[in-house]
């Protein structure tokens, strides 16, 4: 009796054992996959994506704090989302990713499914003017790299969706753009709108194609 109490208990053992070994097999399978991909593309990424620092200082960001609710305006052809979406993998997160042109949309996908990351993102193809307000979020990571005119609004409608601790991201920005004021680049009033909001934390990302990061914080 004693004998199969035991055979029982090491059964169940390695059972358990194999179980918890699966998923940790499935994202070193997935890691390498991305890697690889990545490598293989790293000098074909034009059309408007991110240089390869931004989308690792992203992932940097979303594995350090957890984050699983992304939302991203501007897929491009999908080099930021890649990188965020591998970070979600590890969280165990989602991604949202806008897109209008059918063309780069298109492009986008297939290299989503070529990465093995497609079960981790929801492209759509629309226009970011309409959807991102009717979106309902809530988020707690944001990546924007759409029209830089519309970067003040893009921030105010999704600000409110923003979960307390979430990070709002925005590229081709810097402190600079602020003091040179509003019609610096697009991106002017929203540098003056960030550095001027309260409960935000905001701190800019040089180098790269420059990533402006902000937290938000209690009672903002």
């Amino acid at each position: 009796m004693k004998s199969t109490i035991l055979f029982l208990c090491a059964s169940m053992t390695a059972l358990v054992a194999s179980a918890s070994a699966y998923p940790c097999a499935a994202q070193q399978d997935l890691d390498t996959r991305v890697r690889q991909f990545l490598d293989e593309h790293r000098r074909s990424w034009r059309d408007m994506n991110v240089p390869m620092s931004d989308g690792q200082a992203m992932f940097d960001i979303i594995v350090e704090n957890g984050y699983t609710r992304a939302l991203e305006i501007g897929t491009s052809t999908g080099h930021s989302a890649i990188w965020i979406a591998w970070a979600l993998s590890k969280t165990g997160g989602k991604l949202i990713t806008i897109e209008i042109d059918e063309g780069r949309y298109r492009e986008a996908l297939a290299n989503f499914e070529a990465a093995g990351l497609s079960n981790y993102i929801d492209a759509r193809r629309a226009d970011a003017h309409e959807l991102v307000p009717a979106l309902q979020g809530p988020f707690d990571f944001v990546f924007v790299d759409a029209d830089k005119n519309w970067y003040a609004q893009y921030f105010r409608d999704v600000l409110p969706k923003l979960e307390v601790g979430g990070c709002f991201t925005a590229h081709n920005v810097s402190q600079r753009s602020g003091r040179r004021g509003r019609g610096s680049s697009g991106t002017g009033g929203f540098v003056e709108e960030l550095l001027n909001t309260p409960n935000l934390d905001t701190e800019f990302v040089t180098g790269g194609g420059g990533l402006s990061v902000s937290y938000k914080r209690s009672g903002g």
